[in-house]
């Protein structure tokens, strides 16, 4: 039996003593309850990003200690008992919330680099950022302003080139290995070839660095930038409806765009047939996913290398709306991923019908007037529908011997189990070798294609010796140095804590019934044998865009959504990743199907993947993409706040998190949501917009504050950058 110990102090969560329904990791700045997971599929507020003043936020109890709130907690009840009903309510006025005590972070002095635009382009050579980046663990000075040349040019001193990150399919040495690669076209015609995207070749002058994650590490391109037109012109930005645009861009900041036209053209995406494209340019390019490749003449010749398949696959549902920002996104995503890659992607929808009472499965008519209901027409022939319901059919229950449901929702629920789809979407398609999960609120700046590409190169080249206890850290350039260094200094620090690291599967924990892991899960040799070699080379498994951490060394609160293991034992070893994006190898799938309806376990959706691979010795990879934030940091303490927390509150993915509300990529960011709707030239928050990309309005505080928001630099360009969360943009002009 498990002891009846009491909790440590430091274990303690009152917030799960609260009756909600839906539990957030913190109530924080800028939180929203149905934000709380990246599954979550109810609509969020519109959450302005601001730089924090005093007195402008609420709940700083928060950032009391468990103990602290104990003794508040008698205290208040004291008073309750000898007043006998006597207090007086003390009245806090409409729209002012208690005060509170500013986090640390929030005193760091704001970036601004992010907003300077293509006026002020510069080659890479001349490039110097806004954040020198400095490995200290002081408190930064006041960062010198630099102001803005008022003489500088109406157009890009830069032209935009295309951008193709594409190996060179004609070339001999990539014809060597495999099967030649034919073009694909938007239309049955053949008229309109699929079209390529265009970037500057070079950074704004002041432009901020990451913090997080390197370009370089990953083999992604950092010297150049992407602006809206150059980016999603190709897709219908900038030109009219009755040219076969959105309408989008005709107003806003525009000098040099008409560059972009030039060379790309303006495509006609009137009665656009992505499942049809699709399709076609999978079939002309069959042989290169095959061991044989043919001659025109259709003859065997030589064996090539085959080349792997993914599927990209999208989480929707009905009752999305899909803006005209969103489909420039998704027709990137499927002309980049898919049709300039000769079908190397499939891009599919994978629609939650989230009315169970509708019968999808019975009747074809009910399911093609449900899809055609809630998905756009350009996409009718890429969507899949799917119910919880229908879930309920494919694993039944019963789900035993949960330890703690802090959702307060059923096991077939999306918000618990949002992979029960996806594991059944991979039994349907044993075509493919990797599965992508992407949600609908990420938004990516540069070139799909390069940064997926990039990615799994980058991860089948990682050692399996440290690979856990490296992926649980997040990698800082400035502060670490070389990844070799990173490496090497993961290791030290390993040994240092006496922690045993991980090697081969973990499934010597008591348990009641497990599926074997495979053979070739097993090391073969010692851990200190091993030099760097086991693993480069193989494909992973998993990978996932933040560290792959203990849950149960963090008070977060779904660390125990824990389900169909033996509660009268400890709960087994497992790991998480917060936001469920990743990639996913088709054996993974296979091993939570199998472990789900034979074994009847499962976990919350960000533990269930990372812990499949932890128990059955799968390679599982945290990439380290790189990350922004809007404060500038000083390094040695940013390693000390997200690596080494003293306390288990103290996690970022727990009470901790609120240090994350400033990056550019987290479940409850809120700069990421402000840095794009900058970018796509929106106001946001009394910033941006026309006006002040053109210098002739306003900026934030006074006129003559340049530098505070690039007012008079044009359009903003960045560096590809991979935003989340994203949860509005606006249709309006701009």
């Amino acid at each position: 039996m498990r002891a009846a110990a009491l909790p440590r102090l430091q274990d303690l969560n009152p917030l799960k003593f609260l009756p909600l329904s839906r539990v957030s990791y913190a109530r924080l700045p800028g939180y929203d309850s149905s934000n709380a997971s990246p599954f979550s599929i109810q609509p969020l507020k519109k959450y302005r990003w601001r730089s924090p003043s005093p007195g402008s936020d609420r709940f700083s109890f928060l950032r009391w200690s468990p103990f602290r709130l104990a003794v508040l907690a008698i205290t208040i009840a004291l008073c309750v008992a000898l007043l006998g009903g006597g207090i007086r309510h003390h009245i806090v006025k409409k729209g002012e919330p208690p005060p509170r005590e500013l986090f640390t972070w929030e005193h760091f002095d704001r970036l601004d680099g992010y907003y300077y635009g293509v006026r002020t382009l510069v080659s890479p050579s001349k490039y110097r950022p806004e954040n020198p980046l400095r490995n200290t663990t002081e408190l930064p000075a006041s960062v010198t302003p630099r102001g803005v040349d008022k003489s500088l040019p109406k157009e890009p001193p830069l032209d935009p080139v295309r951008y193709s990150p594409y190996p060179d399919f004609e070339s001999a040495e990539y014809l060597h290995d495999h099967a030649p690669v034919q073009p694909c076209y938007l239309d049955e015609e053949k008229r309109t070839p699929a079209p390529d995207t265009y970037a500057y070749p070079g950074l704004p002058s002041n432009m901020s660095q990451p913090y997080f994650g390197s370009y370089g590490e990953l083999g992604l391109a950092d010297d150049v930038c992407f602006d809206r037109y150059g980016r999603f012109g190709p897709y219908g930005y900038g030109y009219n409806m009755s040219e076969g645009g959105l309408g989008l861009g005709n107003i806003s900041e525009s000098g040099g765009s008409e560059k972009v036209f030039a060379a790309a053209g303006k495509v006609d995406y009137r009665n656009m047939d992505w499942g049809t494209a699709q399709k076609k340019c999978y079939e002309k390019n069959r042989a290169r996913f095959e061991n044989v490749a043919t001659d025109s003449s259709g003859n065997t010749t030589n064996s090539k290398k085959k080349v792997q398949r993914h599927a990209y696959v999208l989480r929707t549902w009905t009752g999305f709306f899909y803006n005209d920002h969103q489909l420039l996104s998704l027709r990137a995503m499927i002309n980049e991923l898919s049709l300039k890659s000769g079908g190397e992607y499939d891009v599919h929808f994978l629609v939650h019908v989230k009315d169970d009472s509708i019968p999808i499965w019975a009747s074809d008519e009910t399911y093609e007037k449900t899809l055609r209901d809630n998905v756009p027409r350009e996409f009718w022939n890429i969507s899949t529908l799917w119910s919880e319901g229908q879930m309920v059919n494919y694993y039944p229950p019963p789900f035993p011997d949960n330890v703690a449901n802090m959702a307060g929702s059923g096991i077939h629920g999306v918000y618990r189990s949002a992979h029960f789809p996806l594991q059944w979407f991979a039994q349907q398609h044993p075509e493919y070798d990797f599965f992508w999960n992407w949600e609908m609120d990420l938004r990516y700046t540069g070139h799909y294609y390069e940064f997926h590409s990039q990615v799994g190169r980058w991860a089948a080249r990682q050692p399996r010796k440290g690979l856990w206890e490296r992926g649980a850290r997040f990698y800082i350039p400035g502060f670490h140095g070389s990844w070799a260094d990173f490496t090497a200094r993961v290791e030290a620090e390993t040994r240092e804590s006496g922690e045993r690291p991980i090697w081969g599967p973990v499934n010597d924990f008591p348990h009641t019934g497990m599926l074997p892991p495979p053979n070739s899960s097993a090391p073969p040799h010692s851990y200190d044998d091993d030099k760097y070699e086991w693993g480069v080379g193989e494909e992973a498994d998993l990978i996932v865009f933040n560290p792959l951490f203990d849950p149960s060394a963090t008070n977060w609160v779904f660390r125990d959504d824990v389900t169909g293991y033996n509660t009268t034992l400890a709960e087994p070893p497992r790991r998480a990743a917060i936001i469920t994006v990743a990639r996913l190898s088709r054996r993974l799938l296979a091993t939570m199907h199998e472990e789900t309806w034979r074994m009847r376990h499962t976990m919350f959706p960000e533990m269930w993947p990372p812990t499949a691979c932890l128990h059955h010795g799968y390679k599982a990879v945290y990439a380290p993409h790189p990350v922004f934030f809007d404060r500038d940091w000083p390094l040695g303490h940013m390693d000390r706040v997200f690596n080494h927390p003293t306390q288990v509150w103290e996690s970022p993915f727990g009470w901790g998190e609120h240090n994350l509300l400033g990056s550019s990529f987290y479940y409850n960011s809120g700069f990421s949501g402000a840095l794009w709707r900058r970018w796509l030239g929106q106001r946001e928050n009394a910033e941006g917009g026309r006006a002040q990309e053109e210098g002739w309005g306003s900026g934030r505080g006074s006129p003559g504050n340049k530098r505070a928001s690039g007012a008079g630099t044009g359009r903003m360009c960045l560096r590809g950058t991979l935003l989340h969360p994203i949860k509005h943009e606006m249709n309006s002009p701009e």
